[in-house]
């Protein structure tokens, strides 16, 4: 609700024709950022030059932060210098633009991260393996106030939970899952309008092999 008008604007400033999708998991399993965003290309990827992978709870606060095409590799908006959380070097989720060409030479993203985390450090390396330079801005001033940060932990807590393997494959270089593997079912699609803002809401279930992925349900 405050994400699609506020971006809507920021691009319509730029003056730069774009889509707004909201990928919404309904299942009952945890949180699976990546294989939502590989659903989001699934969908866009025959009408749109590029992607732009963005959590809802990050809002552009800078005119300078520009959102144009990242012709020569994969572009980090809300890079450690700007984020207002994250600031390790190698960090690049939150806002990353990536084209079609080169989200598809990386395959996506690994569809195996459950729960909160790890699965933008995984693109990393698909990233260097994939000889692909990731570019960020510079020059901006206005810091860790960059981006306007409406996430409420209290309200909305995240799942950093690790079960069994998990806590040992997070950190390793997934070579079998991507956007090609994903299985999921699309339960609804609906066109909402807020604020002038047109958003297109896809509601999906994602499929879990737990022979694979156990950690897809908290233990019980």
């Amino acid at each position: 609700m405050e994400f699609a008008p506020w971006i809507h604007t920021f691009l319509n400033n730029q003056k730069i024709p774009h889509k707004i999708v909201v990928v919404n998991q309904i299942d009952s399993h945890r949180f699976n950022r990546a294989s939502l965003i590989n659903i989001g290309f699934l969908k866009t990827r025959d009408e749109c030059d590029y992607l732009v992978m963005h959590d809802v709870d990050l809002l552009p606060n800078n005119a300078e932060l520009l959102y144009h095409f990242p012709e020569k590799g994969p572009y980090h908006l809300a890079s450690p210098e700007y984020h207002p959380m994250y600031h390790y070097k190698t960090y690049i989720g939150g806002v990353l633009m990536m084209t079609i060409k080169h989200f598809q030479m990386c395959r996506g993203l690994s569809n195996t991260f459950w729960g909160w985390g790890r699965e933008d450090d995984e693109l990393y390396l698909r990233f260097r393996e994939n000889s692909l330079t990731l570019y960020r801005p510079t020059g901006l001033r206005t810091g860790y106030e960059t981006f306007k940060h409406i996430h409420d932990k209290e309200r909305r807590p995240r799942d950093y939970k690790r079960y069994g393997e998990q806590k040992k494959t997070q950190f390793q270089r997934d070579k079998t899952t991507g956007y090609d593997t994903l299985r999921y079912t699309l339960e609804s699609e609906r066109v909402l309008t807020i604020d002038e803002a047109p958003v297109h809401v896809y509601n999906v279930e994602l499929f879990c092999d737990k022979t694979k992925t156990p950690w897809c349900d908290h233990s019980r």
